[in-house]
């Protein structure tokens, strides 16, 4: 099996398959593709699946042209018909890994995608779950099911872990030039997988000794931010209660060029990743009583940005003899990072819930971002800012440092502004601005 798929991922015999086209699947799909490895996207949403098969991007890293030219080849075709597993050689796993309303994994999207896989997965098929999860999910979870089709891991079928590393937005580092890491159960599946891998992306591919390193890996990456941001966080709480600029002393504190990377702080943690690994991470160290202290101290700072973003706009708001409750109240930017249309776990939205229970008259403006859902509700934005909407509100709360967005009109109409991202660093005139 070893020779044979070698030769097949040589000759660019190998049919794709990538389950779940979202922020992670697409982008993964349409670099296998124009590698030349016809694909096949797998997707319960019908509106994904039809979008794919017109040639229609919903992915900002994902280039328009790029996806209609494949498509238009015949290099990619999306469904939601499981059966075609039976036609793929290689399967990647790229299906969301929530949270649970106690803080828990939920791994149903994984299971159920296994399920699904293993009705129809024949033998010789390679495959790779990208979605990030807890140490032992590839070996405890996977591994049992996919063998429930009467197949045996490695020997009827490989199994790997190969983290996703999607960073939206991201101008210099896409799907195709990050490295890669990759795990396997046996040397020759990770062999293969990882010449797979190879085959596709520009980037270095990196093999480690099992999935579950390749799992701790990824966790490893988003908790070591998430403790740096949580730091961050809780030294411009510090600074502003010493009188002291914190960006100010980032950008001297980063001249070193040794032993020190900038983090910086912000409303709160945002995106799938950074601020729920962390939790999987402490959910898997309790099932050894292991406490995971200094983890779960940094969320817990993380977790009250939004909370305490809302009381130094109360203060703002104070020293201008003006009220919360009652103000008018503009939040700038409801993506959790600039520059992107995604939502996901924003802090923003959890900023502007905290305002409105303040009584606060609050809306939103983000050039990205039309509307948002939450909690089963559409919250629409305002469509447009200018001089005499920004001089209406009370007060400016920049959640999103997106460059889209013309700071000095604001600067020069606002009467006060809360600047959570530093997006107005380079405006001389900061007399209406205060920054976190």
């Amino acid at each position: 099996m070893r020779e044979q798929l070698l030769n097949k991922i040589k000759n660019k015999d190998v049919i794709v398959g990538v389950v779940g086209l979202g922020y992670v699947g697409l982008p993964l799909a349409v670099e296998k593709a124009k590698a030349g490895f016809k694909t096949i996207g797998f997707d319960v949403q019908k509106k994904k699946v039809d979008m794919v098969n017109a040639g229609t991007n919903y992915i900002g890293d994902v280039v328009d042209d790029d996806l209609k030219r494949i498509v238009e080849a015949g290099m990619l075709q999306a469904t939601s018909d499981f059966s075609f597993v039976k036609d793929v050689d290689f399967i990647a796993i790229c299906v969301p890994t929530p949270l649970d309303k106690h803080q828990q994994p939920d791994i149903s999207y994984v299971r159920s995608s296994a399920e699904k896989i293993a009705k129809y997965m024949t033998k010789g098929t390679m495959v790779v779950l990208e979605s990030t999860t807890y140490p032992g999910t590839t070996e405890e979870l996977l591994k049992p099911i996919l063998e429930s089709s009467g197949l045996k891991c490695g020997e009827d079928f490989y199994l790997g872990f190969s983290p996703e590393r999607v960073d939206p937005g991201n101008k210099q580092f896409k799907t195709k030039n990050t490295p890669k890491v990759v795990g396997a159960i046996g040397d020759d599946a990770r062999e293969v997988i990882a010449a797979m891998y190879r085959a596709v992306l520009e980037g270095d591919v990196y093999e480690v000794s099992s999935p579950a390193v390749a799992e701790m890996e990824k966790i490893l990456e988003n908790t070591y931010r998430n403790i740096n941001i949580g730091l961050a966080n809780e030294m411009v709480m510090l600074c502003n209660k010493l009188g002291i600029d914190y960006w100010e002393v980032v950008d001297a504190a980063k001249t070193k060029p040794y032993g020190f990377q900038a983090f910086y702080p912000g409303p709160g943690l945002g995106g799938h990743c950074i601020p729920l690994d962390p939790y999987y991470l402490s959910w898997k160290a309790r099932e050894y009583g292991f406490h995971t202290s200094m983890i779960e101290n940094s969320m817990m700072v993380n977790d009250k940005m939004p909370e305490y973003c809302v009381e130094r706009a109360m203060t703002i708001l104070n020293r201008r003899k003006k009220a919360l409750n009652g103000s008018k109240v503009l939040v700038l930017g409801v993506a959790y990072k600039n520059d992107i249309d995604d939502y996901r776990e924003s802090p923003a939205i959890r900023v502007i819930e905290k305002l409105k229970a303040a009584g606060a008259r609050t809306e939103f403006y983000d050039p990205w971002i039309a509307e948002y859902k939450d909690n089963g509700q559409v919250f629409k934005g305002i469509d447009e800012i200018d001089a005499k909407i920004i001089s209406d509100y009370d007060l400016i709360v920049i959640t999103a440092a997106h460059t889209n967005v013309d700071y000095d009109m604001i600067q020069k109409n606002a009467q006060a502004i809360f600047d959570t991202r530093n997006a107005m660093k380079d405006i001389e005139n900061r007399e209406n601005i205060e920054v976190l």
